[in-house]
């Protein structure tokens, strides 16, 4: 059997997604409200990754971007200063010129964010650039489209060979789950990644009409944990795309610690990729308004 082939054989692909959605309901319904806590929101706002990748991002918007983050550390001393900050691989070098926070990564989409859709060899030197610039943590996705037309071993090997080129940046692979759908293609996706390479699994880019789902975390994380007790490994998860409320962000920590557990509840291994979610998060911690960000 191929090196996929194997990795696949050890896990259950036969997933029900009527029992999925009524596992996500129960956490939903009975889990949820007890996370609705300040406590939880003031974690949540040290798992944030900043995130901007605008058409209309340049070096000074990036630069005052940047600057808030510094003025965070000031204004809110004691709140957590977020987890990254994540822009296009032009910005690192500005991030990092800019950036004063010790303890804040700088992440860079990279390998042709966000459709995947070029030659490896593109992608590897994106990425090596991104790195060489300041990056250290890279978002690649994940080729649907080879996915997607069953070319698993053309989708290992170009998480591999990026893996191979991040060295020891962490890398997060995004599985565009809005794209790939069911329950099965997105739990075969999770552990094709893991295996490949992934430090961290992510769900969506956010430029797709669908984006994270509590379905699609749930079956990732199920992935992770299942991958965890097989290999020993501890792989990351990081919901991106459509967390537009602090109830979406605190779902997710919820859908996190029920099925993995206080283990992955650090914001090493649990992330939230978003723009929006700083301020409203923010504000609900301050008790007013605050558009900081």
């Amino acid at each position: 059997m191929a090196n996929y082939e194997e990795a696949l054989s050890k896990y259950n692909l036969d997933l029900n997604e009527a029992e999925i959605a009524a596992a996500v309901k129960k956490i939903l319904t009975e889990k949820v409200p007890e996370n609705d806590t300040l406590d939880v929101k003031k974690f949540l706002m040290g798992s944030i990754e900043l995130t901007t990748l605008k058409t209309t991002d340049s070096d000074t918007s990036v630069m005052a971007f940047t600057q808030r983050v510094n003025e965070f550390d000031n204004t809110y001393p004691d709140l957590p200063h977020v987890a990254t900050i994540c822009v296009y691989p032009c910005f690192a070098n500005v991030v990092k010129e800019t950036l004063d926070v010790e303890g804040v990564n700088i992440a860079c989409v990279s390998g042709s964010f966000p459709s995947s859709q070029a030659v490896i060899e593109v992608k590897i030197a994106e990425t090596a650039l991104a790195i060489k610039d300041g990056a250290n943590e890279i978002d690649i996705v994940m080729p649907v489209g080879k996915f997607l037309s069953g070319d698993y071993q053309g989708v290992c090997d170009d998480i591999s060979e990026l893996k191979q080129t991040c060295g020891d940046c962490a890398m997060k692979v995004i599985l565009e789950t809005g794209d790939i759908v069911t329950p099965k293609n997105i739990k075969t996706a999770s552990i094709l990644a893991m295996y490949a390479g992934a430090d961290y699994i992510k769900t969506s880019t956010g430029k797709e009409k669908i984006s994270a789902t509590p379905e699609a975390a749930y079956v990732m994380c199920q992935a992770i944990k299942e991958y965890y007790d097989e290999t020993g490994i501890q792989i990351g998860f990081k919901p991106a795309g459509g967390i537009n409320t602090v109830m979406d962000a605190v779902t997710y920590y919820t859908i996190v610690k029920e099925v993995l557990g206080e283990k992955w509840l650090t914001n090493q291994w649990f992330r939230l990729g978003t723009s929006r979610l700083a301020n409203l998060l923010l504000s609900e911690i301050e008790g007013h308004e605050v558009k900081f960000f």
